[in-house]
């Protein structure tokens, strides 16, 4: 019980059912750190410019983009996980996120310092996110990925870019700007 039998060439091979899933991550940097996010959530790698910046939105909230005719915002992450803005340089660019929620499709753009590579990590490699110690808010981190004998922070896209938070924060800032300027 819980074995997959196949038979090859004459040959029967018992093996566990309970092997481990891969999956595929796309892997960035970010402030010197190495994040992951799942292949499936990137819907485009672009290059970093044309940005058209909205005032009074959170430092994070780096501004919009025009792709292919649609608006899409774009976050800076580093700022995000309460860092500095990225500063840009010629390898900054801007991975196109699709997030799913209820019936909802949304293109989000986040801006990293620079794009590493596709790898596909086993779910054998990935240990649950630590309770502290890490430079980001736990519940933005998915778990973290052994690979090459270093960690990776493998994210949790749809926290770190949840659209009901990133609005609710951004009228809270619109709220203190039009208070402090009543005052």
């Amino acid at each position: 019980m819980g074995e997959v039998v196949q038979q090859t060439a004459g040959r029967t091979a018992v093996t566990p059912a309970s092997t481990a899933e891969i999956a595929q991550y796309l892997t960035f940097q970010l402030s010197g750190e190495m994040y992951a996010v799942g292949i499936l959530n990137v819907k485009e790698i672009i290059e970093y410019g044309s940005l058209t910046e909205i005032p009074m939105m959170p430092a994070f909230i780096r501004g919009v983009i025009n792709l292919r005719g649609a608006v899409v915002p774009v976050i800076d992450l580093a700022a995000r996980f309460g860092g500095r803005q990225t500063e840009s340089s010629r390898r900054t660019c801007i991975v196109i996120i699709e997030l799913t929620t209820a019936d909802e499709h949304h293109d989000i753009g986040v801006v990293v310092d620079a794009v590493s590579e596709v790898l596909e990590v086993s779910s054998a490699d990935i240990e649950p996110a630590p309770a502290f110690g890490a430079k980001i808010r736990a519940d933005f981190i998915d778990g973290m990925g052994k690979i090459g004998g270093k960690f990776v922070i493998i994210l949790d896209i749809q926290r770190v870019l949840s659209v009901d938070e990133i609005s609710a924060l951004a009228t809270v800032a619109d709220r203190g700007t039009e208070s402090g300027a009543a005052d």
